[in-house]
C-alpha cells in the first residue's frame, strides 16, 4: 500500500509540473517583451543626402581610377576626385581634382596635378586644366595652365607658358614637352622652347 500511495503522488507531481512549468516559461517570456526597448522610429540609420534627381540628370563616378601602359612601356596611373560620363553634346569624358603618375621603364616617375581634366571622344590623351602642376624626379616642379598627356606613348606637353624651379634655378619658357628621345638611345628627355629665361640660383 505504501509504494501504491508513493507512486500516486509522483503521479500527481509530474501532472502538476507539466502545467505549472509551461506558464512560467509565458511569463518569463512576457516579462521580457514588457521590458525590452521600444523602437524610435527617429532612431533609424541615416540615409545620404543625396539628390537623386541630380544623379539620373547628370550621372557622375566617384573615386575613379584608370591605369595602363603605353606603347614603350611606361606605366600610366589616373585618379581623379569625381568622374562624369561623355556628354551628349559631343564632349568626352571629364574629371576633377586629377593625379596622374607615369612611371617610364628606366624607373623616372613624373607625377602630375590638376584641377580638372578632360578625355576626347577617341580617348587617346588627356587634357588637364586649372592649376597643372607637374613633379619631375630630376627635381623640377613645372607649373603651367594646361598640359597634355597621351595615353598611347610617353609625350607630356604645355603649349601655353610655363615656369619650371629646378636644381639650377629657375626656367620660363612659352612650352614644354617631356617625351622619349629616339635619336640618343630611347632615354626620356624634358624640354623647354620657344622664349627660354634662366634664372641661375647656384647650389648653397
Amino acid at each position: 500500500m505504501a509504494r501504491a500511495a508513493g507512486g500516486d503522488g509522483w503521479s500527481r507531481l509530474v501532472a502538476w509540473l507539466k502545467v505549472v512549468l509551461p506558464l512560467a516559461a509565458l511569463g518569463a517570456l512576457s516579462t521580457l517583451f514588457l521590458l525590452s526597448d521600444r523602437i524610435n522610429p527617429e532612431d533609424a540609420l541615416p540615409f545620404a543626402e543625396v539628390d537623386v534627381e541630380e544623379r539620373l540628370r547628370e550621372p557622375r563616378m566617384t573615386l575613379p581610377a584608370y591605369a595602363g601602359i603605353t606603347e614603350d612601356g611606361s606605366a600610366i596611373e589616373v585618379t581623379a576626385g569625381e568622374a562624369r560620363p561623355a556628354q551628349q553634346g559631343g564632349t568626352g569624358p571629364s574629371a576633377v581634382d586629377v593625379t596622374g603618375v607615369m612611371t617610364t621603364p628606366d624607373g623616372v616617375v613624373t607625377r602630375l596635378v590638376a584641377d580638372a581634366a578632360d578625355l576626347p571622344s577617341d580617348q587617346s590623351e588627356v587634357t588637364f586644366s586649372g592649376h597643372v602642376v607637374l613633379d619631375h624626379a630630376t627635381g623640377y616642379r613645372v607649373r603651367s595652365d594646361a598640359m597634355t598627356a597621351s595615353l598611347q606613348r610617353t609625350d607630356v606637353r604645355s603649349d601655353l607658358p610655363v615656369v619650371a624651379d629646378g636644381p639650377v634655378g629657375q626656367i620660363t619658357a612659352d612650352r614644354m614637352r617631356l617625351t622619349q628621345d629616339r635619336a640618343g638611345g630611347g632615354g626620356y628627355l624634358l624640354v623647354f622652347n620657344g622664349n627660354v629665361k634662366l634664372i641661375y640660383q647656384p647650389p648653397k
